[in-house]
């Protein structure tokens, strides 16, 4: 495992080799923990690239491992201590918990880990980081801990890629560099010039490889991989991991071979270079016009959902992938080519153009072809996210369409109305762009048999075209049977929306009648002073009268307007059970009230009229003697109305109502009472004469 594969990782000081011994001079490993998740298997990676690294001899001495808890939770640590088991069991002799003060006490009581020494394969000790001296010396801590050991962790990370980096580039370049130099000692000229042939660029520059070996060898000798006194440590690579005889070895042996290297690049001659620039060219058009050409060809489809297209699109980034190691090539003989050009004979002209412009032509034929692929596949991948964006949206359409509505009231079937038409509004934007890019999809593939090496396409393009029509069509079908389905729940609806007023009004008919009766009772008291007036006041009621009526009328029509489309809507109305009777009740209590006030003002109108008539007339004959009984009678009718007017309304559910206060009742009643006093003093008048004439 390198460096370089997990640097970001690494970065993090998951878990760190400080360079620092215990007291059996095992190496101290250090987990620090942190108040953030920490992810185990970025810590696993992490512990087994850091336990590469030390020599088995130095594992043999065993682990101290420092597990640094104290800004994180138990679980997290006890997770980390028995992922130990896992990755180190074996090199592992102690491992220290430090945990925070007074914290984990409660909690450690439920896992002990001495209890489980052996199955854990190592001992487990909980202890404050004042108290870690205890096991390790002072000296061997870093600054976290207490201790006087000073660690950079970036600069060990930056030294160790260094180091890597120059293992690798060095070991590779011995390689190839021996590899070289074996073929030209050969005794056999043809192996001699086969194997330089193969072997001659190597991948690295030496001159580089060998100067960054110097730095690192320097490094290594003025710090010795631990530190001068006051500088920065930089461990575990002391001289325990042989990391200072290893590259000084590697220098040696790169010095030797690179020098019988030089020697073997200058007994290169032109001829040879050129046969290698033209065995290298035809590689590259041959695998082009081939198995290049060929992954294409077999490559037609657009997949029918985004998955399969994405799965054609990460197909196609592996060809792309395996193209792009050769146009690597292409440009490297470029390159190589414009340099003999620039330097060659005249004799090696021509072949030299011929070959630059054969390898440019077919490079950039397989380009294009790469590039409309692309293109191609990603404009399928949109069409289908648009399509599937477009097919959810007709779901949630769909799905709020089979809901049946029960709302509470017109303004929340508005809404609902409103967020309906919204939905379908997205839907047909939505089935525009899906056309667009359909549209745009079926114009590429059309272009698709212009690169096809000859190769009859019709059919595949068919099965594309023929799907993508399809999709469209589909979408469209569905959207039409969401139109038809939201025109008759628009319907259903604005019915709702209807009833719903016509509940409302036909509750404020009743509310109006209510108020209707109550002006009655309270207002409507007067009898009038003379019949002129009671007769004003019968023709008023009369109208008041009307006026209810129509009122009554026009809940009466509500109602059964509410019942119709109750039917239509096949609903159970509520106004049928509960305002039909209100209205009912309160025209019944209104028609018996005014009745009663009817009855009352002919009763006064009789009694006005017929004291009106006796009060004018001043009789001269014997006959006006038969008024008497004309006085007897109007009495009659004036006490009879004094009593009504103490008599309440009752009503069928038997309560009762008094037209207005005892005060105005009393005022009226004193009018009539008046007027009854008036027709006594008439009276009495008529019969002095009656007692004067026997005596005379």
């Amino acid at each position: 495992m390198e460096a370089t594969v997990i640097l970001p990782i690494l970065k993090k000081k998951l878990a760190f080799l400080s360079g620092g011994k215990d007291r059996r001079s095992g190496l101290i490993l250090t987990i620090p923990l942190c108040l953030e998740q920490t992810n185990m298997d970025e810590l696993s990676v992490t512990l087994d690239y850091l336990l590469s690294i030390p020599s088995e001899k130095c594992k043999a001495r065993g682990f101290t491992v420092i597990v640094d808890g104290r800004k994180s939770q138990w679980n997290v640590v006890k997770t980390v201590v028995l992922m130990l088991q896992n990755v180190v069991p074996a090199e592992v002799s102690l491992v220290c918990v430090v945990k925070p003060d007074e914290f984990w006490d409660k909690k450690v009581t439920h896992f002990c880990f001495w209890k489980e020494k052996d199955r854990l394969g190592f001992e487990v000790i909980l202890v404050s980081a004042n108290k870690l001296t205890r096991y390790i010396e002072p000296c061997q801590l870093t600054e976290d801990f207490g201790g006087s050991l000073s660690y950079d962790h970036m600069d060990w990370l930056n030294k160790r890629l260094v180091f890597e980096k120059f293992t690798k580039e060095s070991t590779s370049l011995l390689d190839e560099l021996a590899l070289i130099n074996n073929g030209s000692d050969k005794g056999n000229q043809q192996e001699k010039e086969r194997s330089m042939d193969l072997n001659f660029l190597p991948s690295v520059d030496p001159e580089t490889v060998l100067q960054t070996g110097h730095e690192l060898l320097s490094e290594l000798q003025q710090r010795r991989f631990n530190g001068s006194d006051g500088g920065v440590s930089w461990s575990p690579m002391d001289d325990e991991l042989l990391a200072q005889p290893q590259v000084m070895k590697l220098l040696d042996s790169l010095r030797e071979q690179y020098t019988r290297y030089q020697e073997v690049c200058r007994q290169r001659s032109k001829r040879t270079q050129l046969e290698e620039i033209q065995q290298k060219v035809m590689q590259v058009v041959n695998w082009l016009e081939g198995p290049g050409s060929e992954q294409l060809r077999t490559q037609w489809g657009i997949g029918d959902s985004i998955r399969a297209s994405q799965a054609l699109q990460q197909k196609h980034e592996e060809i792309e992938s395996q193209h792009s190691e050769w146009f690597a090539v292409y440009v490297e003989l470029n390159q190589q080519i414009a340099a003999l050009l620039n330097a060659g004979d005249e004799e090696d002209l021509v072949e030299l153009k011929a070959l630059q412009q054969q390898l440019s032509d077919v490079c950039y034929r397989q380009a294009s072809q790469l590039e409309f692929r692309q293109n191609l596949l990603q404009a399928a991948l949109e069409f289908h996210g648009v399509a599937q964006d477009l097919s959810q949206q007709l779901d949630g359409l769909l799905g709020m369409l089979c809901v049946d509505v029960a709302p509470a009231d017109g303004a929340s079937i508005q809404q609902t109305l409103k967020l309906l038409e919204e939905k379908l509004k997205s839907v047909d934007l939505g089935l525009q762009g899906l056309r667009e890019k359909g549209q745009g999809l079926l114009d590429q593939i059309s272009n698709q048999a212009s690169w096809a090496y000859g190769k009859d396409v019709t059919i595949e393009n068919k099965e594309n075209v023929d799907h993508i029509q399809g999709v469209m069509e589909d979408m469209q079908l569905r959207k039409q049977r969401c139109e038809d389905m939201v025109d008759v729940r628009r319907l259903k609806m604005l019915q709702m929306v209807q009833l719903f007023k016509c509940e409302e009004d036909a509750a404020q008919a009743v509310e109006w009648l209510s108020e209707l009766l109550d002006a009655l009772l309270k207002t409507h008291i007067r009898l009038g002073d003379d019949s002129q007036e009671t007769k004003v006041l019968l023709e008023k009621h009369r109208k008041f009268f009307d006026v209810a009526q129509s009122t009554y009328d026009y809940g009466r029509q509500l109602l059964q307007a509410t019942v119709v489309l109750c039917q239509s809507l096949r609903c159970t109305s509520r106004s049928s059970g509960d305002t039909l009777p209100r209205l009912n009740r309160v025209w019944k209590q209104f028609t018996i009230t005014s009745e009663e006030r009817v009855h009352r003002l002919e009763m006064a109108i009789a009694f006005h009229s017929n004291a009106e008539k006796i009060l004018q007339e001043f009789p001269e004959q014997p006959e006006a003697i038969n008024e008497m009984e004309q006085f007897d009678e109007i009495e009659a009718v004036g006490k009879s109305l004094l009593d009504r007017l103490t008599v309440p309304v009752v009503y069928p559910d038997g309560t009762e109502q008094y037209f207005g206060s005892p005060s105005d009742m009393a005022s009226t009643a004193e009018h009539i009472r008046e007027k009854m006093k008036l027709l006594s003093l008439k009276k009495q008048q008529l019969r002095q004469p009656e007692a004067t004439t026997p005596e005379s």
